[in-house]
């Protein structure tokens, strides 16, 4: 069987949050439930890292700007898990080259991860804070469900996650002034806060 379907999940799934796809994925190998897990993301290093990082995003994922800054350092992080857990899947199973599952799995995370800085960056422009919580729970949740569906039926796995990431590039484009408003208010800060320190500091 083609490992190909849950590459494009699992990236899919790295671009909404990379420790959960790394925490599960070894989880389900460690414990037997599936023998397309390399051992690399079976390892207890492995796992505890995961773990201690997916317990930090729950909580900076949950607090208005700060989940904006927090996608922000994992511009790079989300896409980079995104292909090496499709690498090693497809080293794996043999029945995809390591260079093209690495492609595909960034390519995607990469893709799911616009939507989801891009969703938050929507979010905040908004004043009540109550959204950050709901969201963040709603992609954990749907992180795990769709990961552990994808080990069991990867292919309709698959076919749900194409149509996530694809109502969620339609949506991004609808928030484009939303996300706009944020940008424009967060810079207005930081020009706030630069001329706070330059009137309270010392007289030259």
């Amino acid at each position: 069987m083609s490992v190909l379907p849950l590459v494009f999940t699992s990236g899919w799934a790295s671009g909404v949050n990379a420790y959960a796809v790394v925490l599960l994925l070894g989880f389900f190998g460690a414990t037997g439930l599936s023998d397309e897990i390399p051992e690399t993301l079976q390892r207890p290093e492995v796992l505890i890292t995961a773990g201690v990082l997916f317990l930090c995003e729950a909580v900076a994922d949950k607090i208005p700007y700060v989940d904006s800054v927090w996608d922000s350092v994992h511009t790079l992080i989300r896409p980079a898990a995104g292909a090496w857990v499709g690498a090693l899947l497809a080293g794996q199973s043999a029945s995809l080259s390591d260079l093209a599952a690495g492609v595909i799995g960034g390519s995607t995370a990469l893709a799911s991860h616009a939507v989801k800085a891009g969703s938050r960056m929507a979010v905040n422009a908004s004043p009540e804070p109550f959204s950050n919580v709901i969201i963040s729970i709603a992609e954990d949740l749907g992180v795990g469900g769709l990961v552990t569906f994808a080990i069991f039926y990867p292919e309709a796995a698959a076919i749900i996650a194409a149509i996530l990431l694809v109502t969620g590039l339609i949506t991004l484009y609808f928030l484009a002034s939303r996300i706009h408003r944020f940008l424009r208010r967060r810079a207005q800060r930081r020009e706030e806060r630069r001329l706070a320190e330059r009137e309270g500091g010392p007289p030259g």
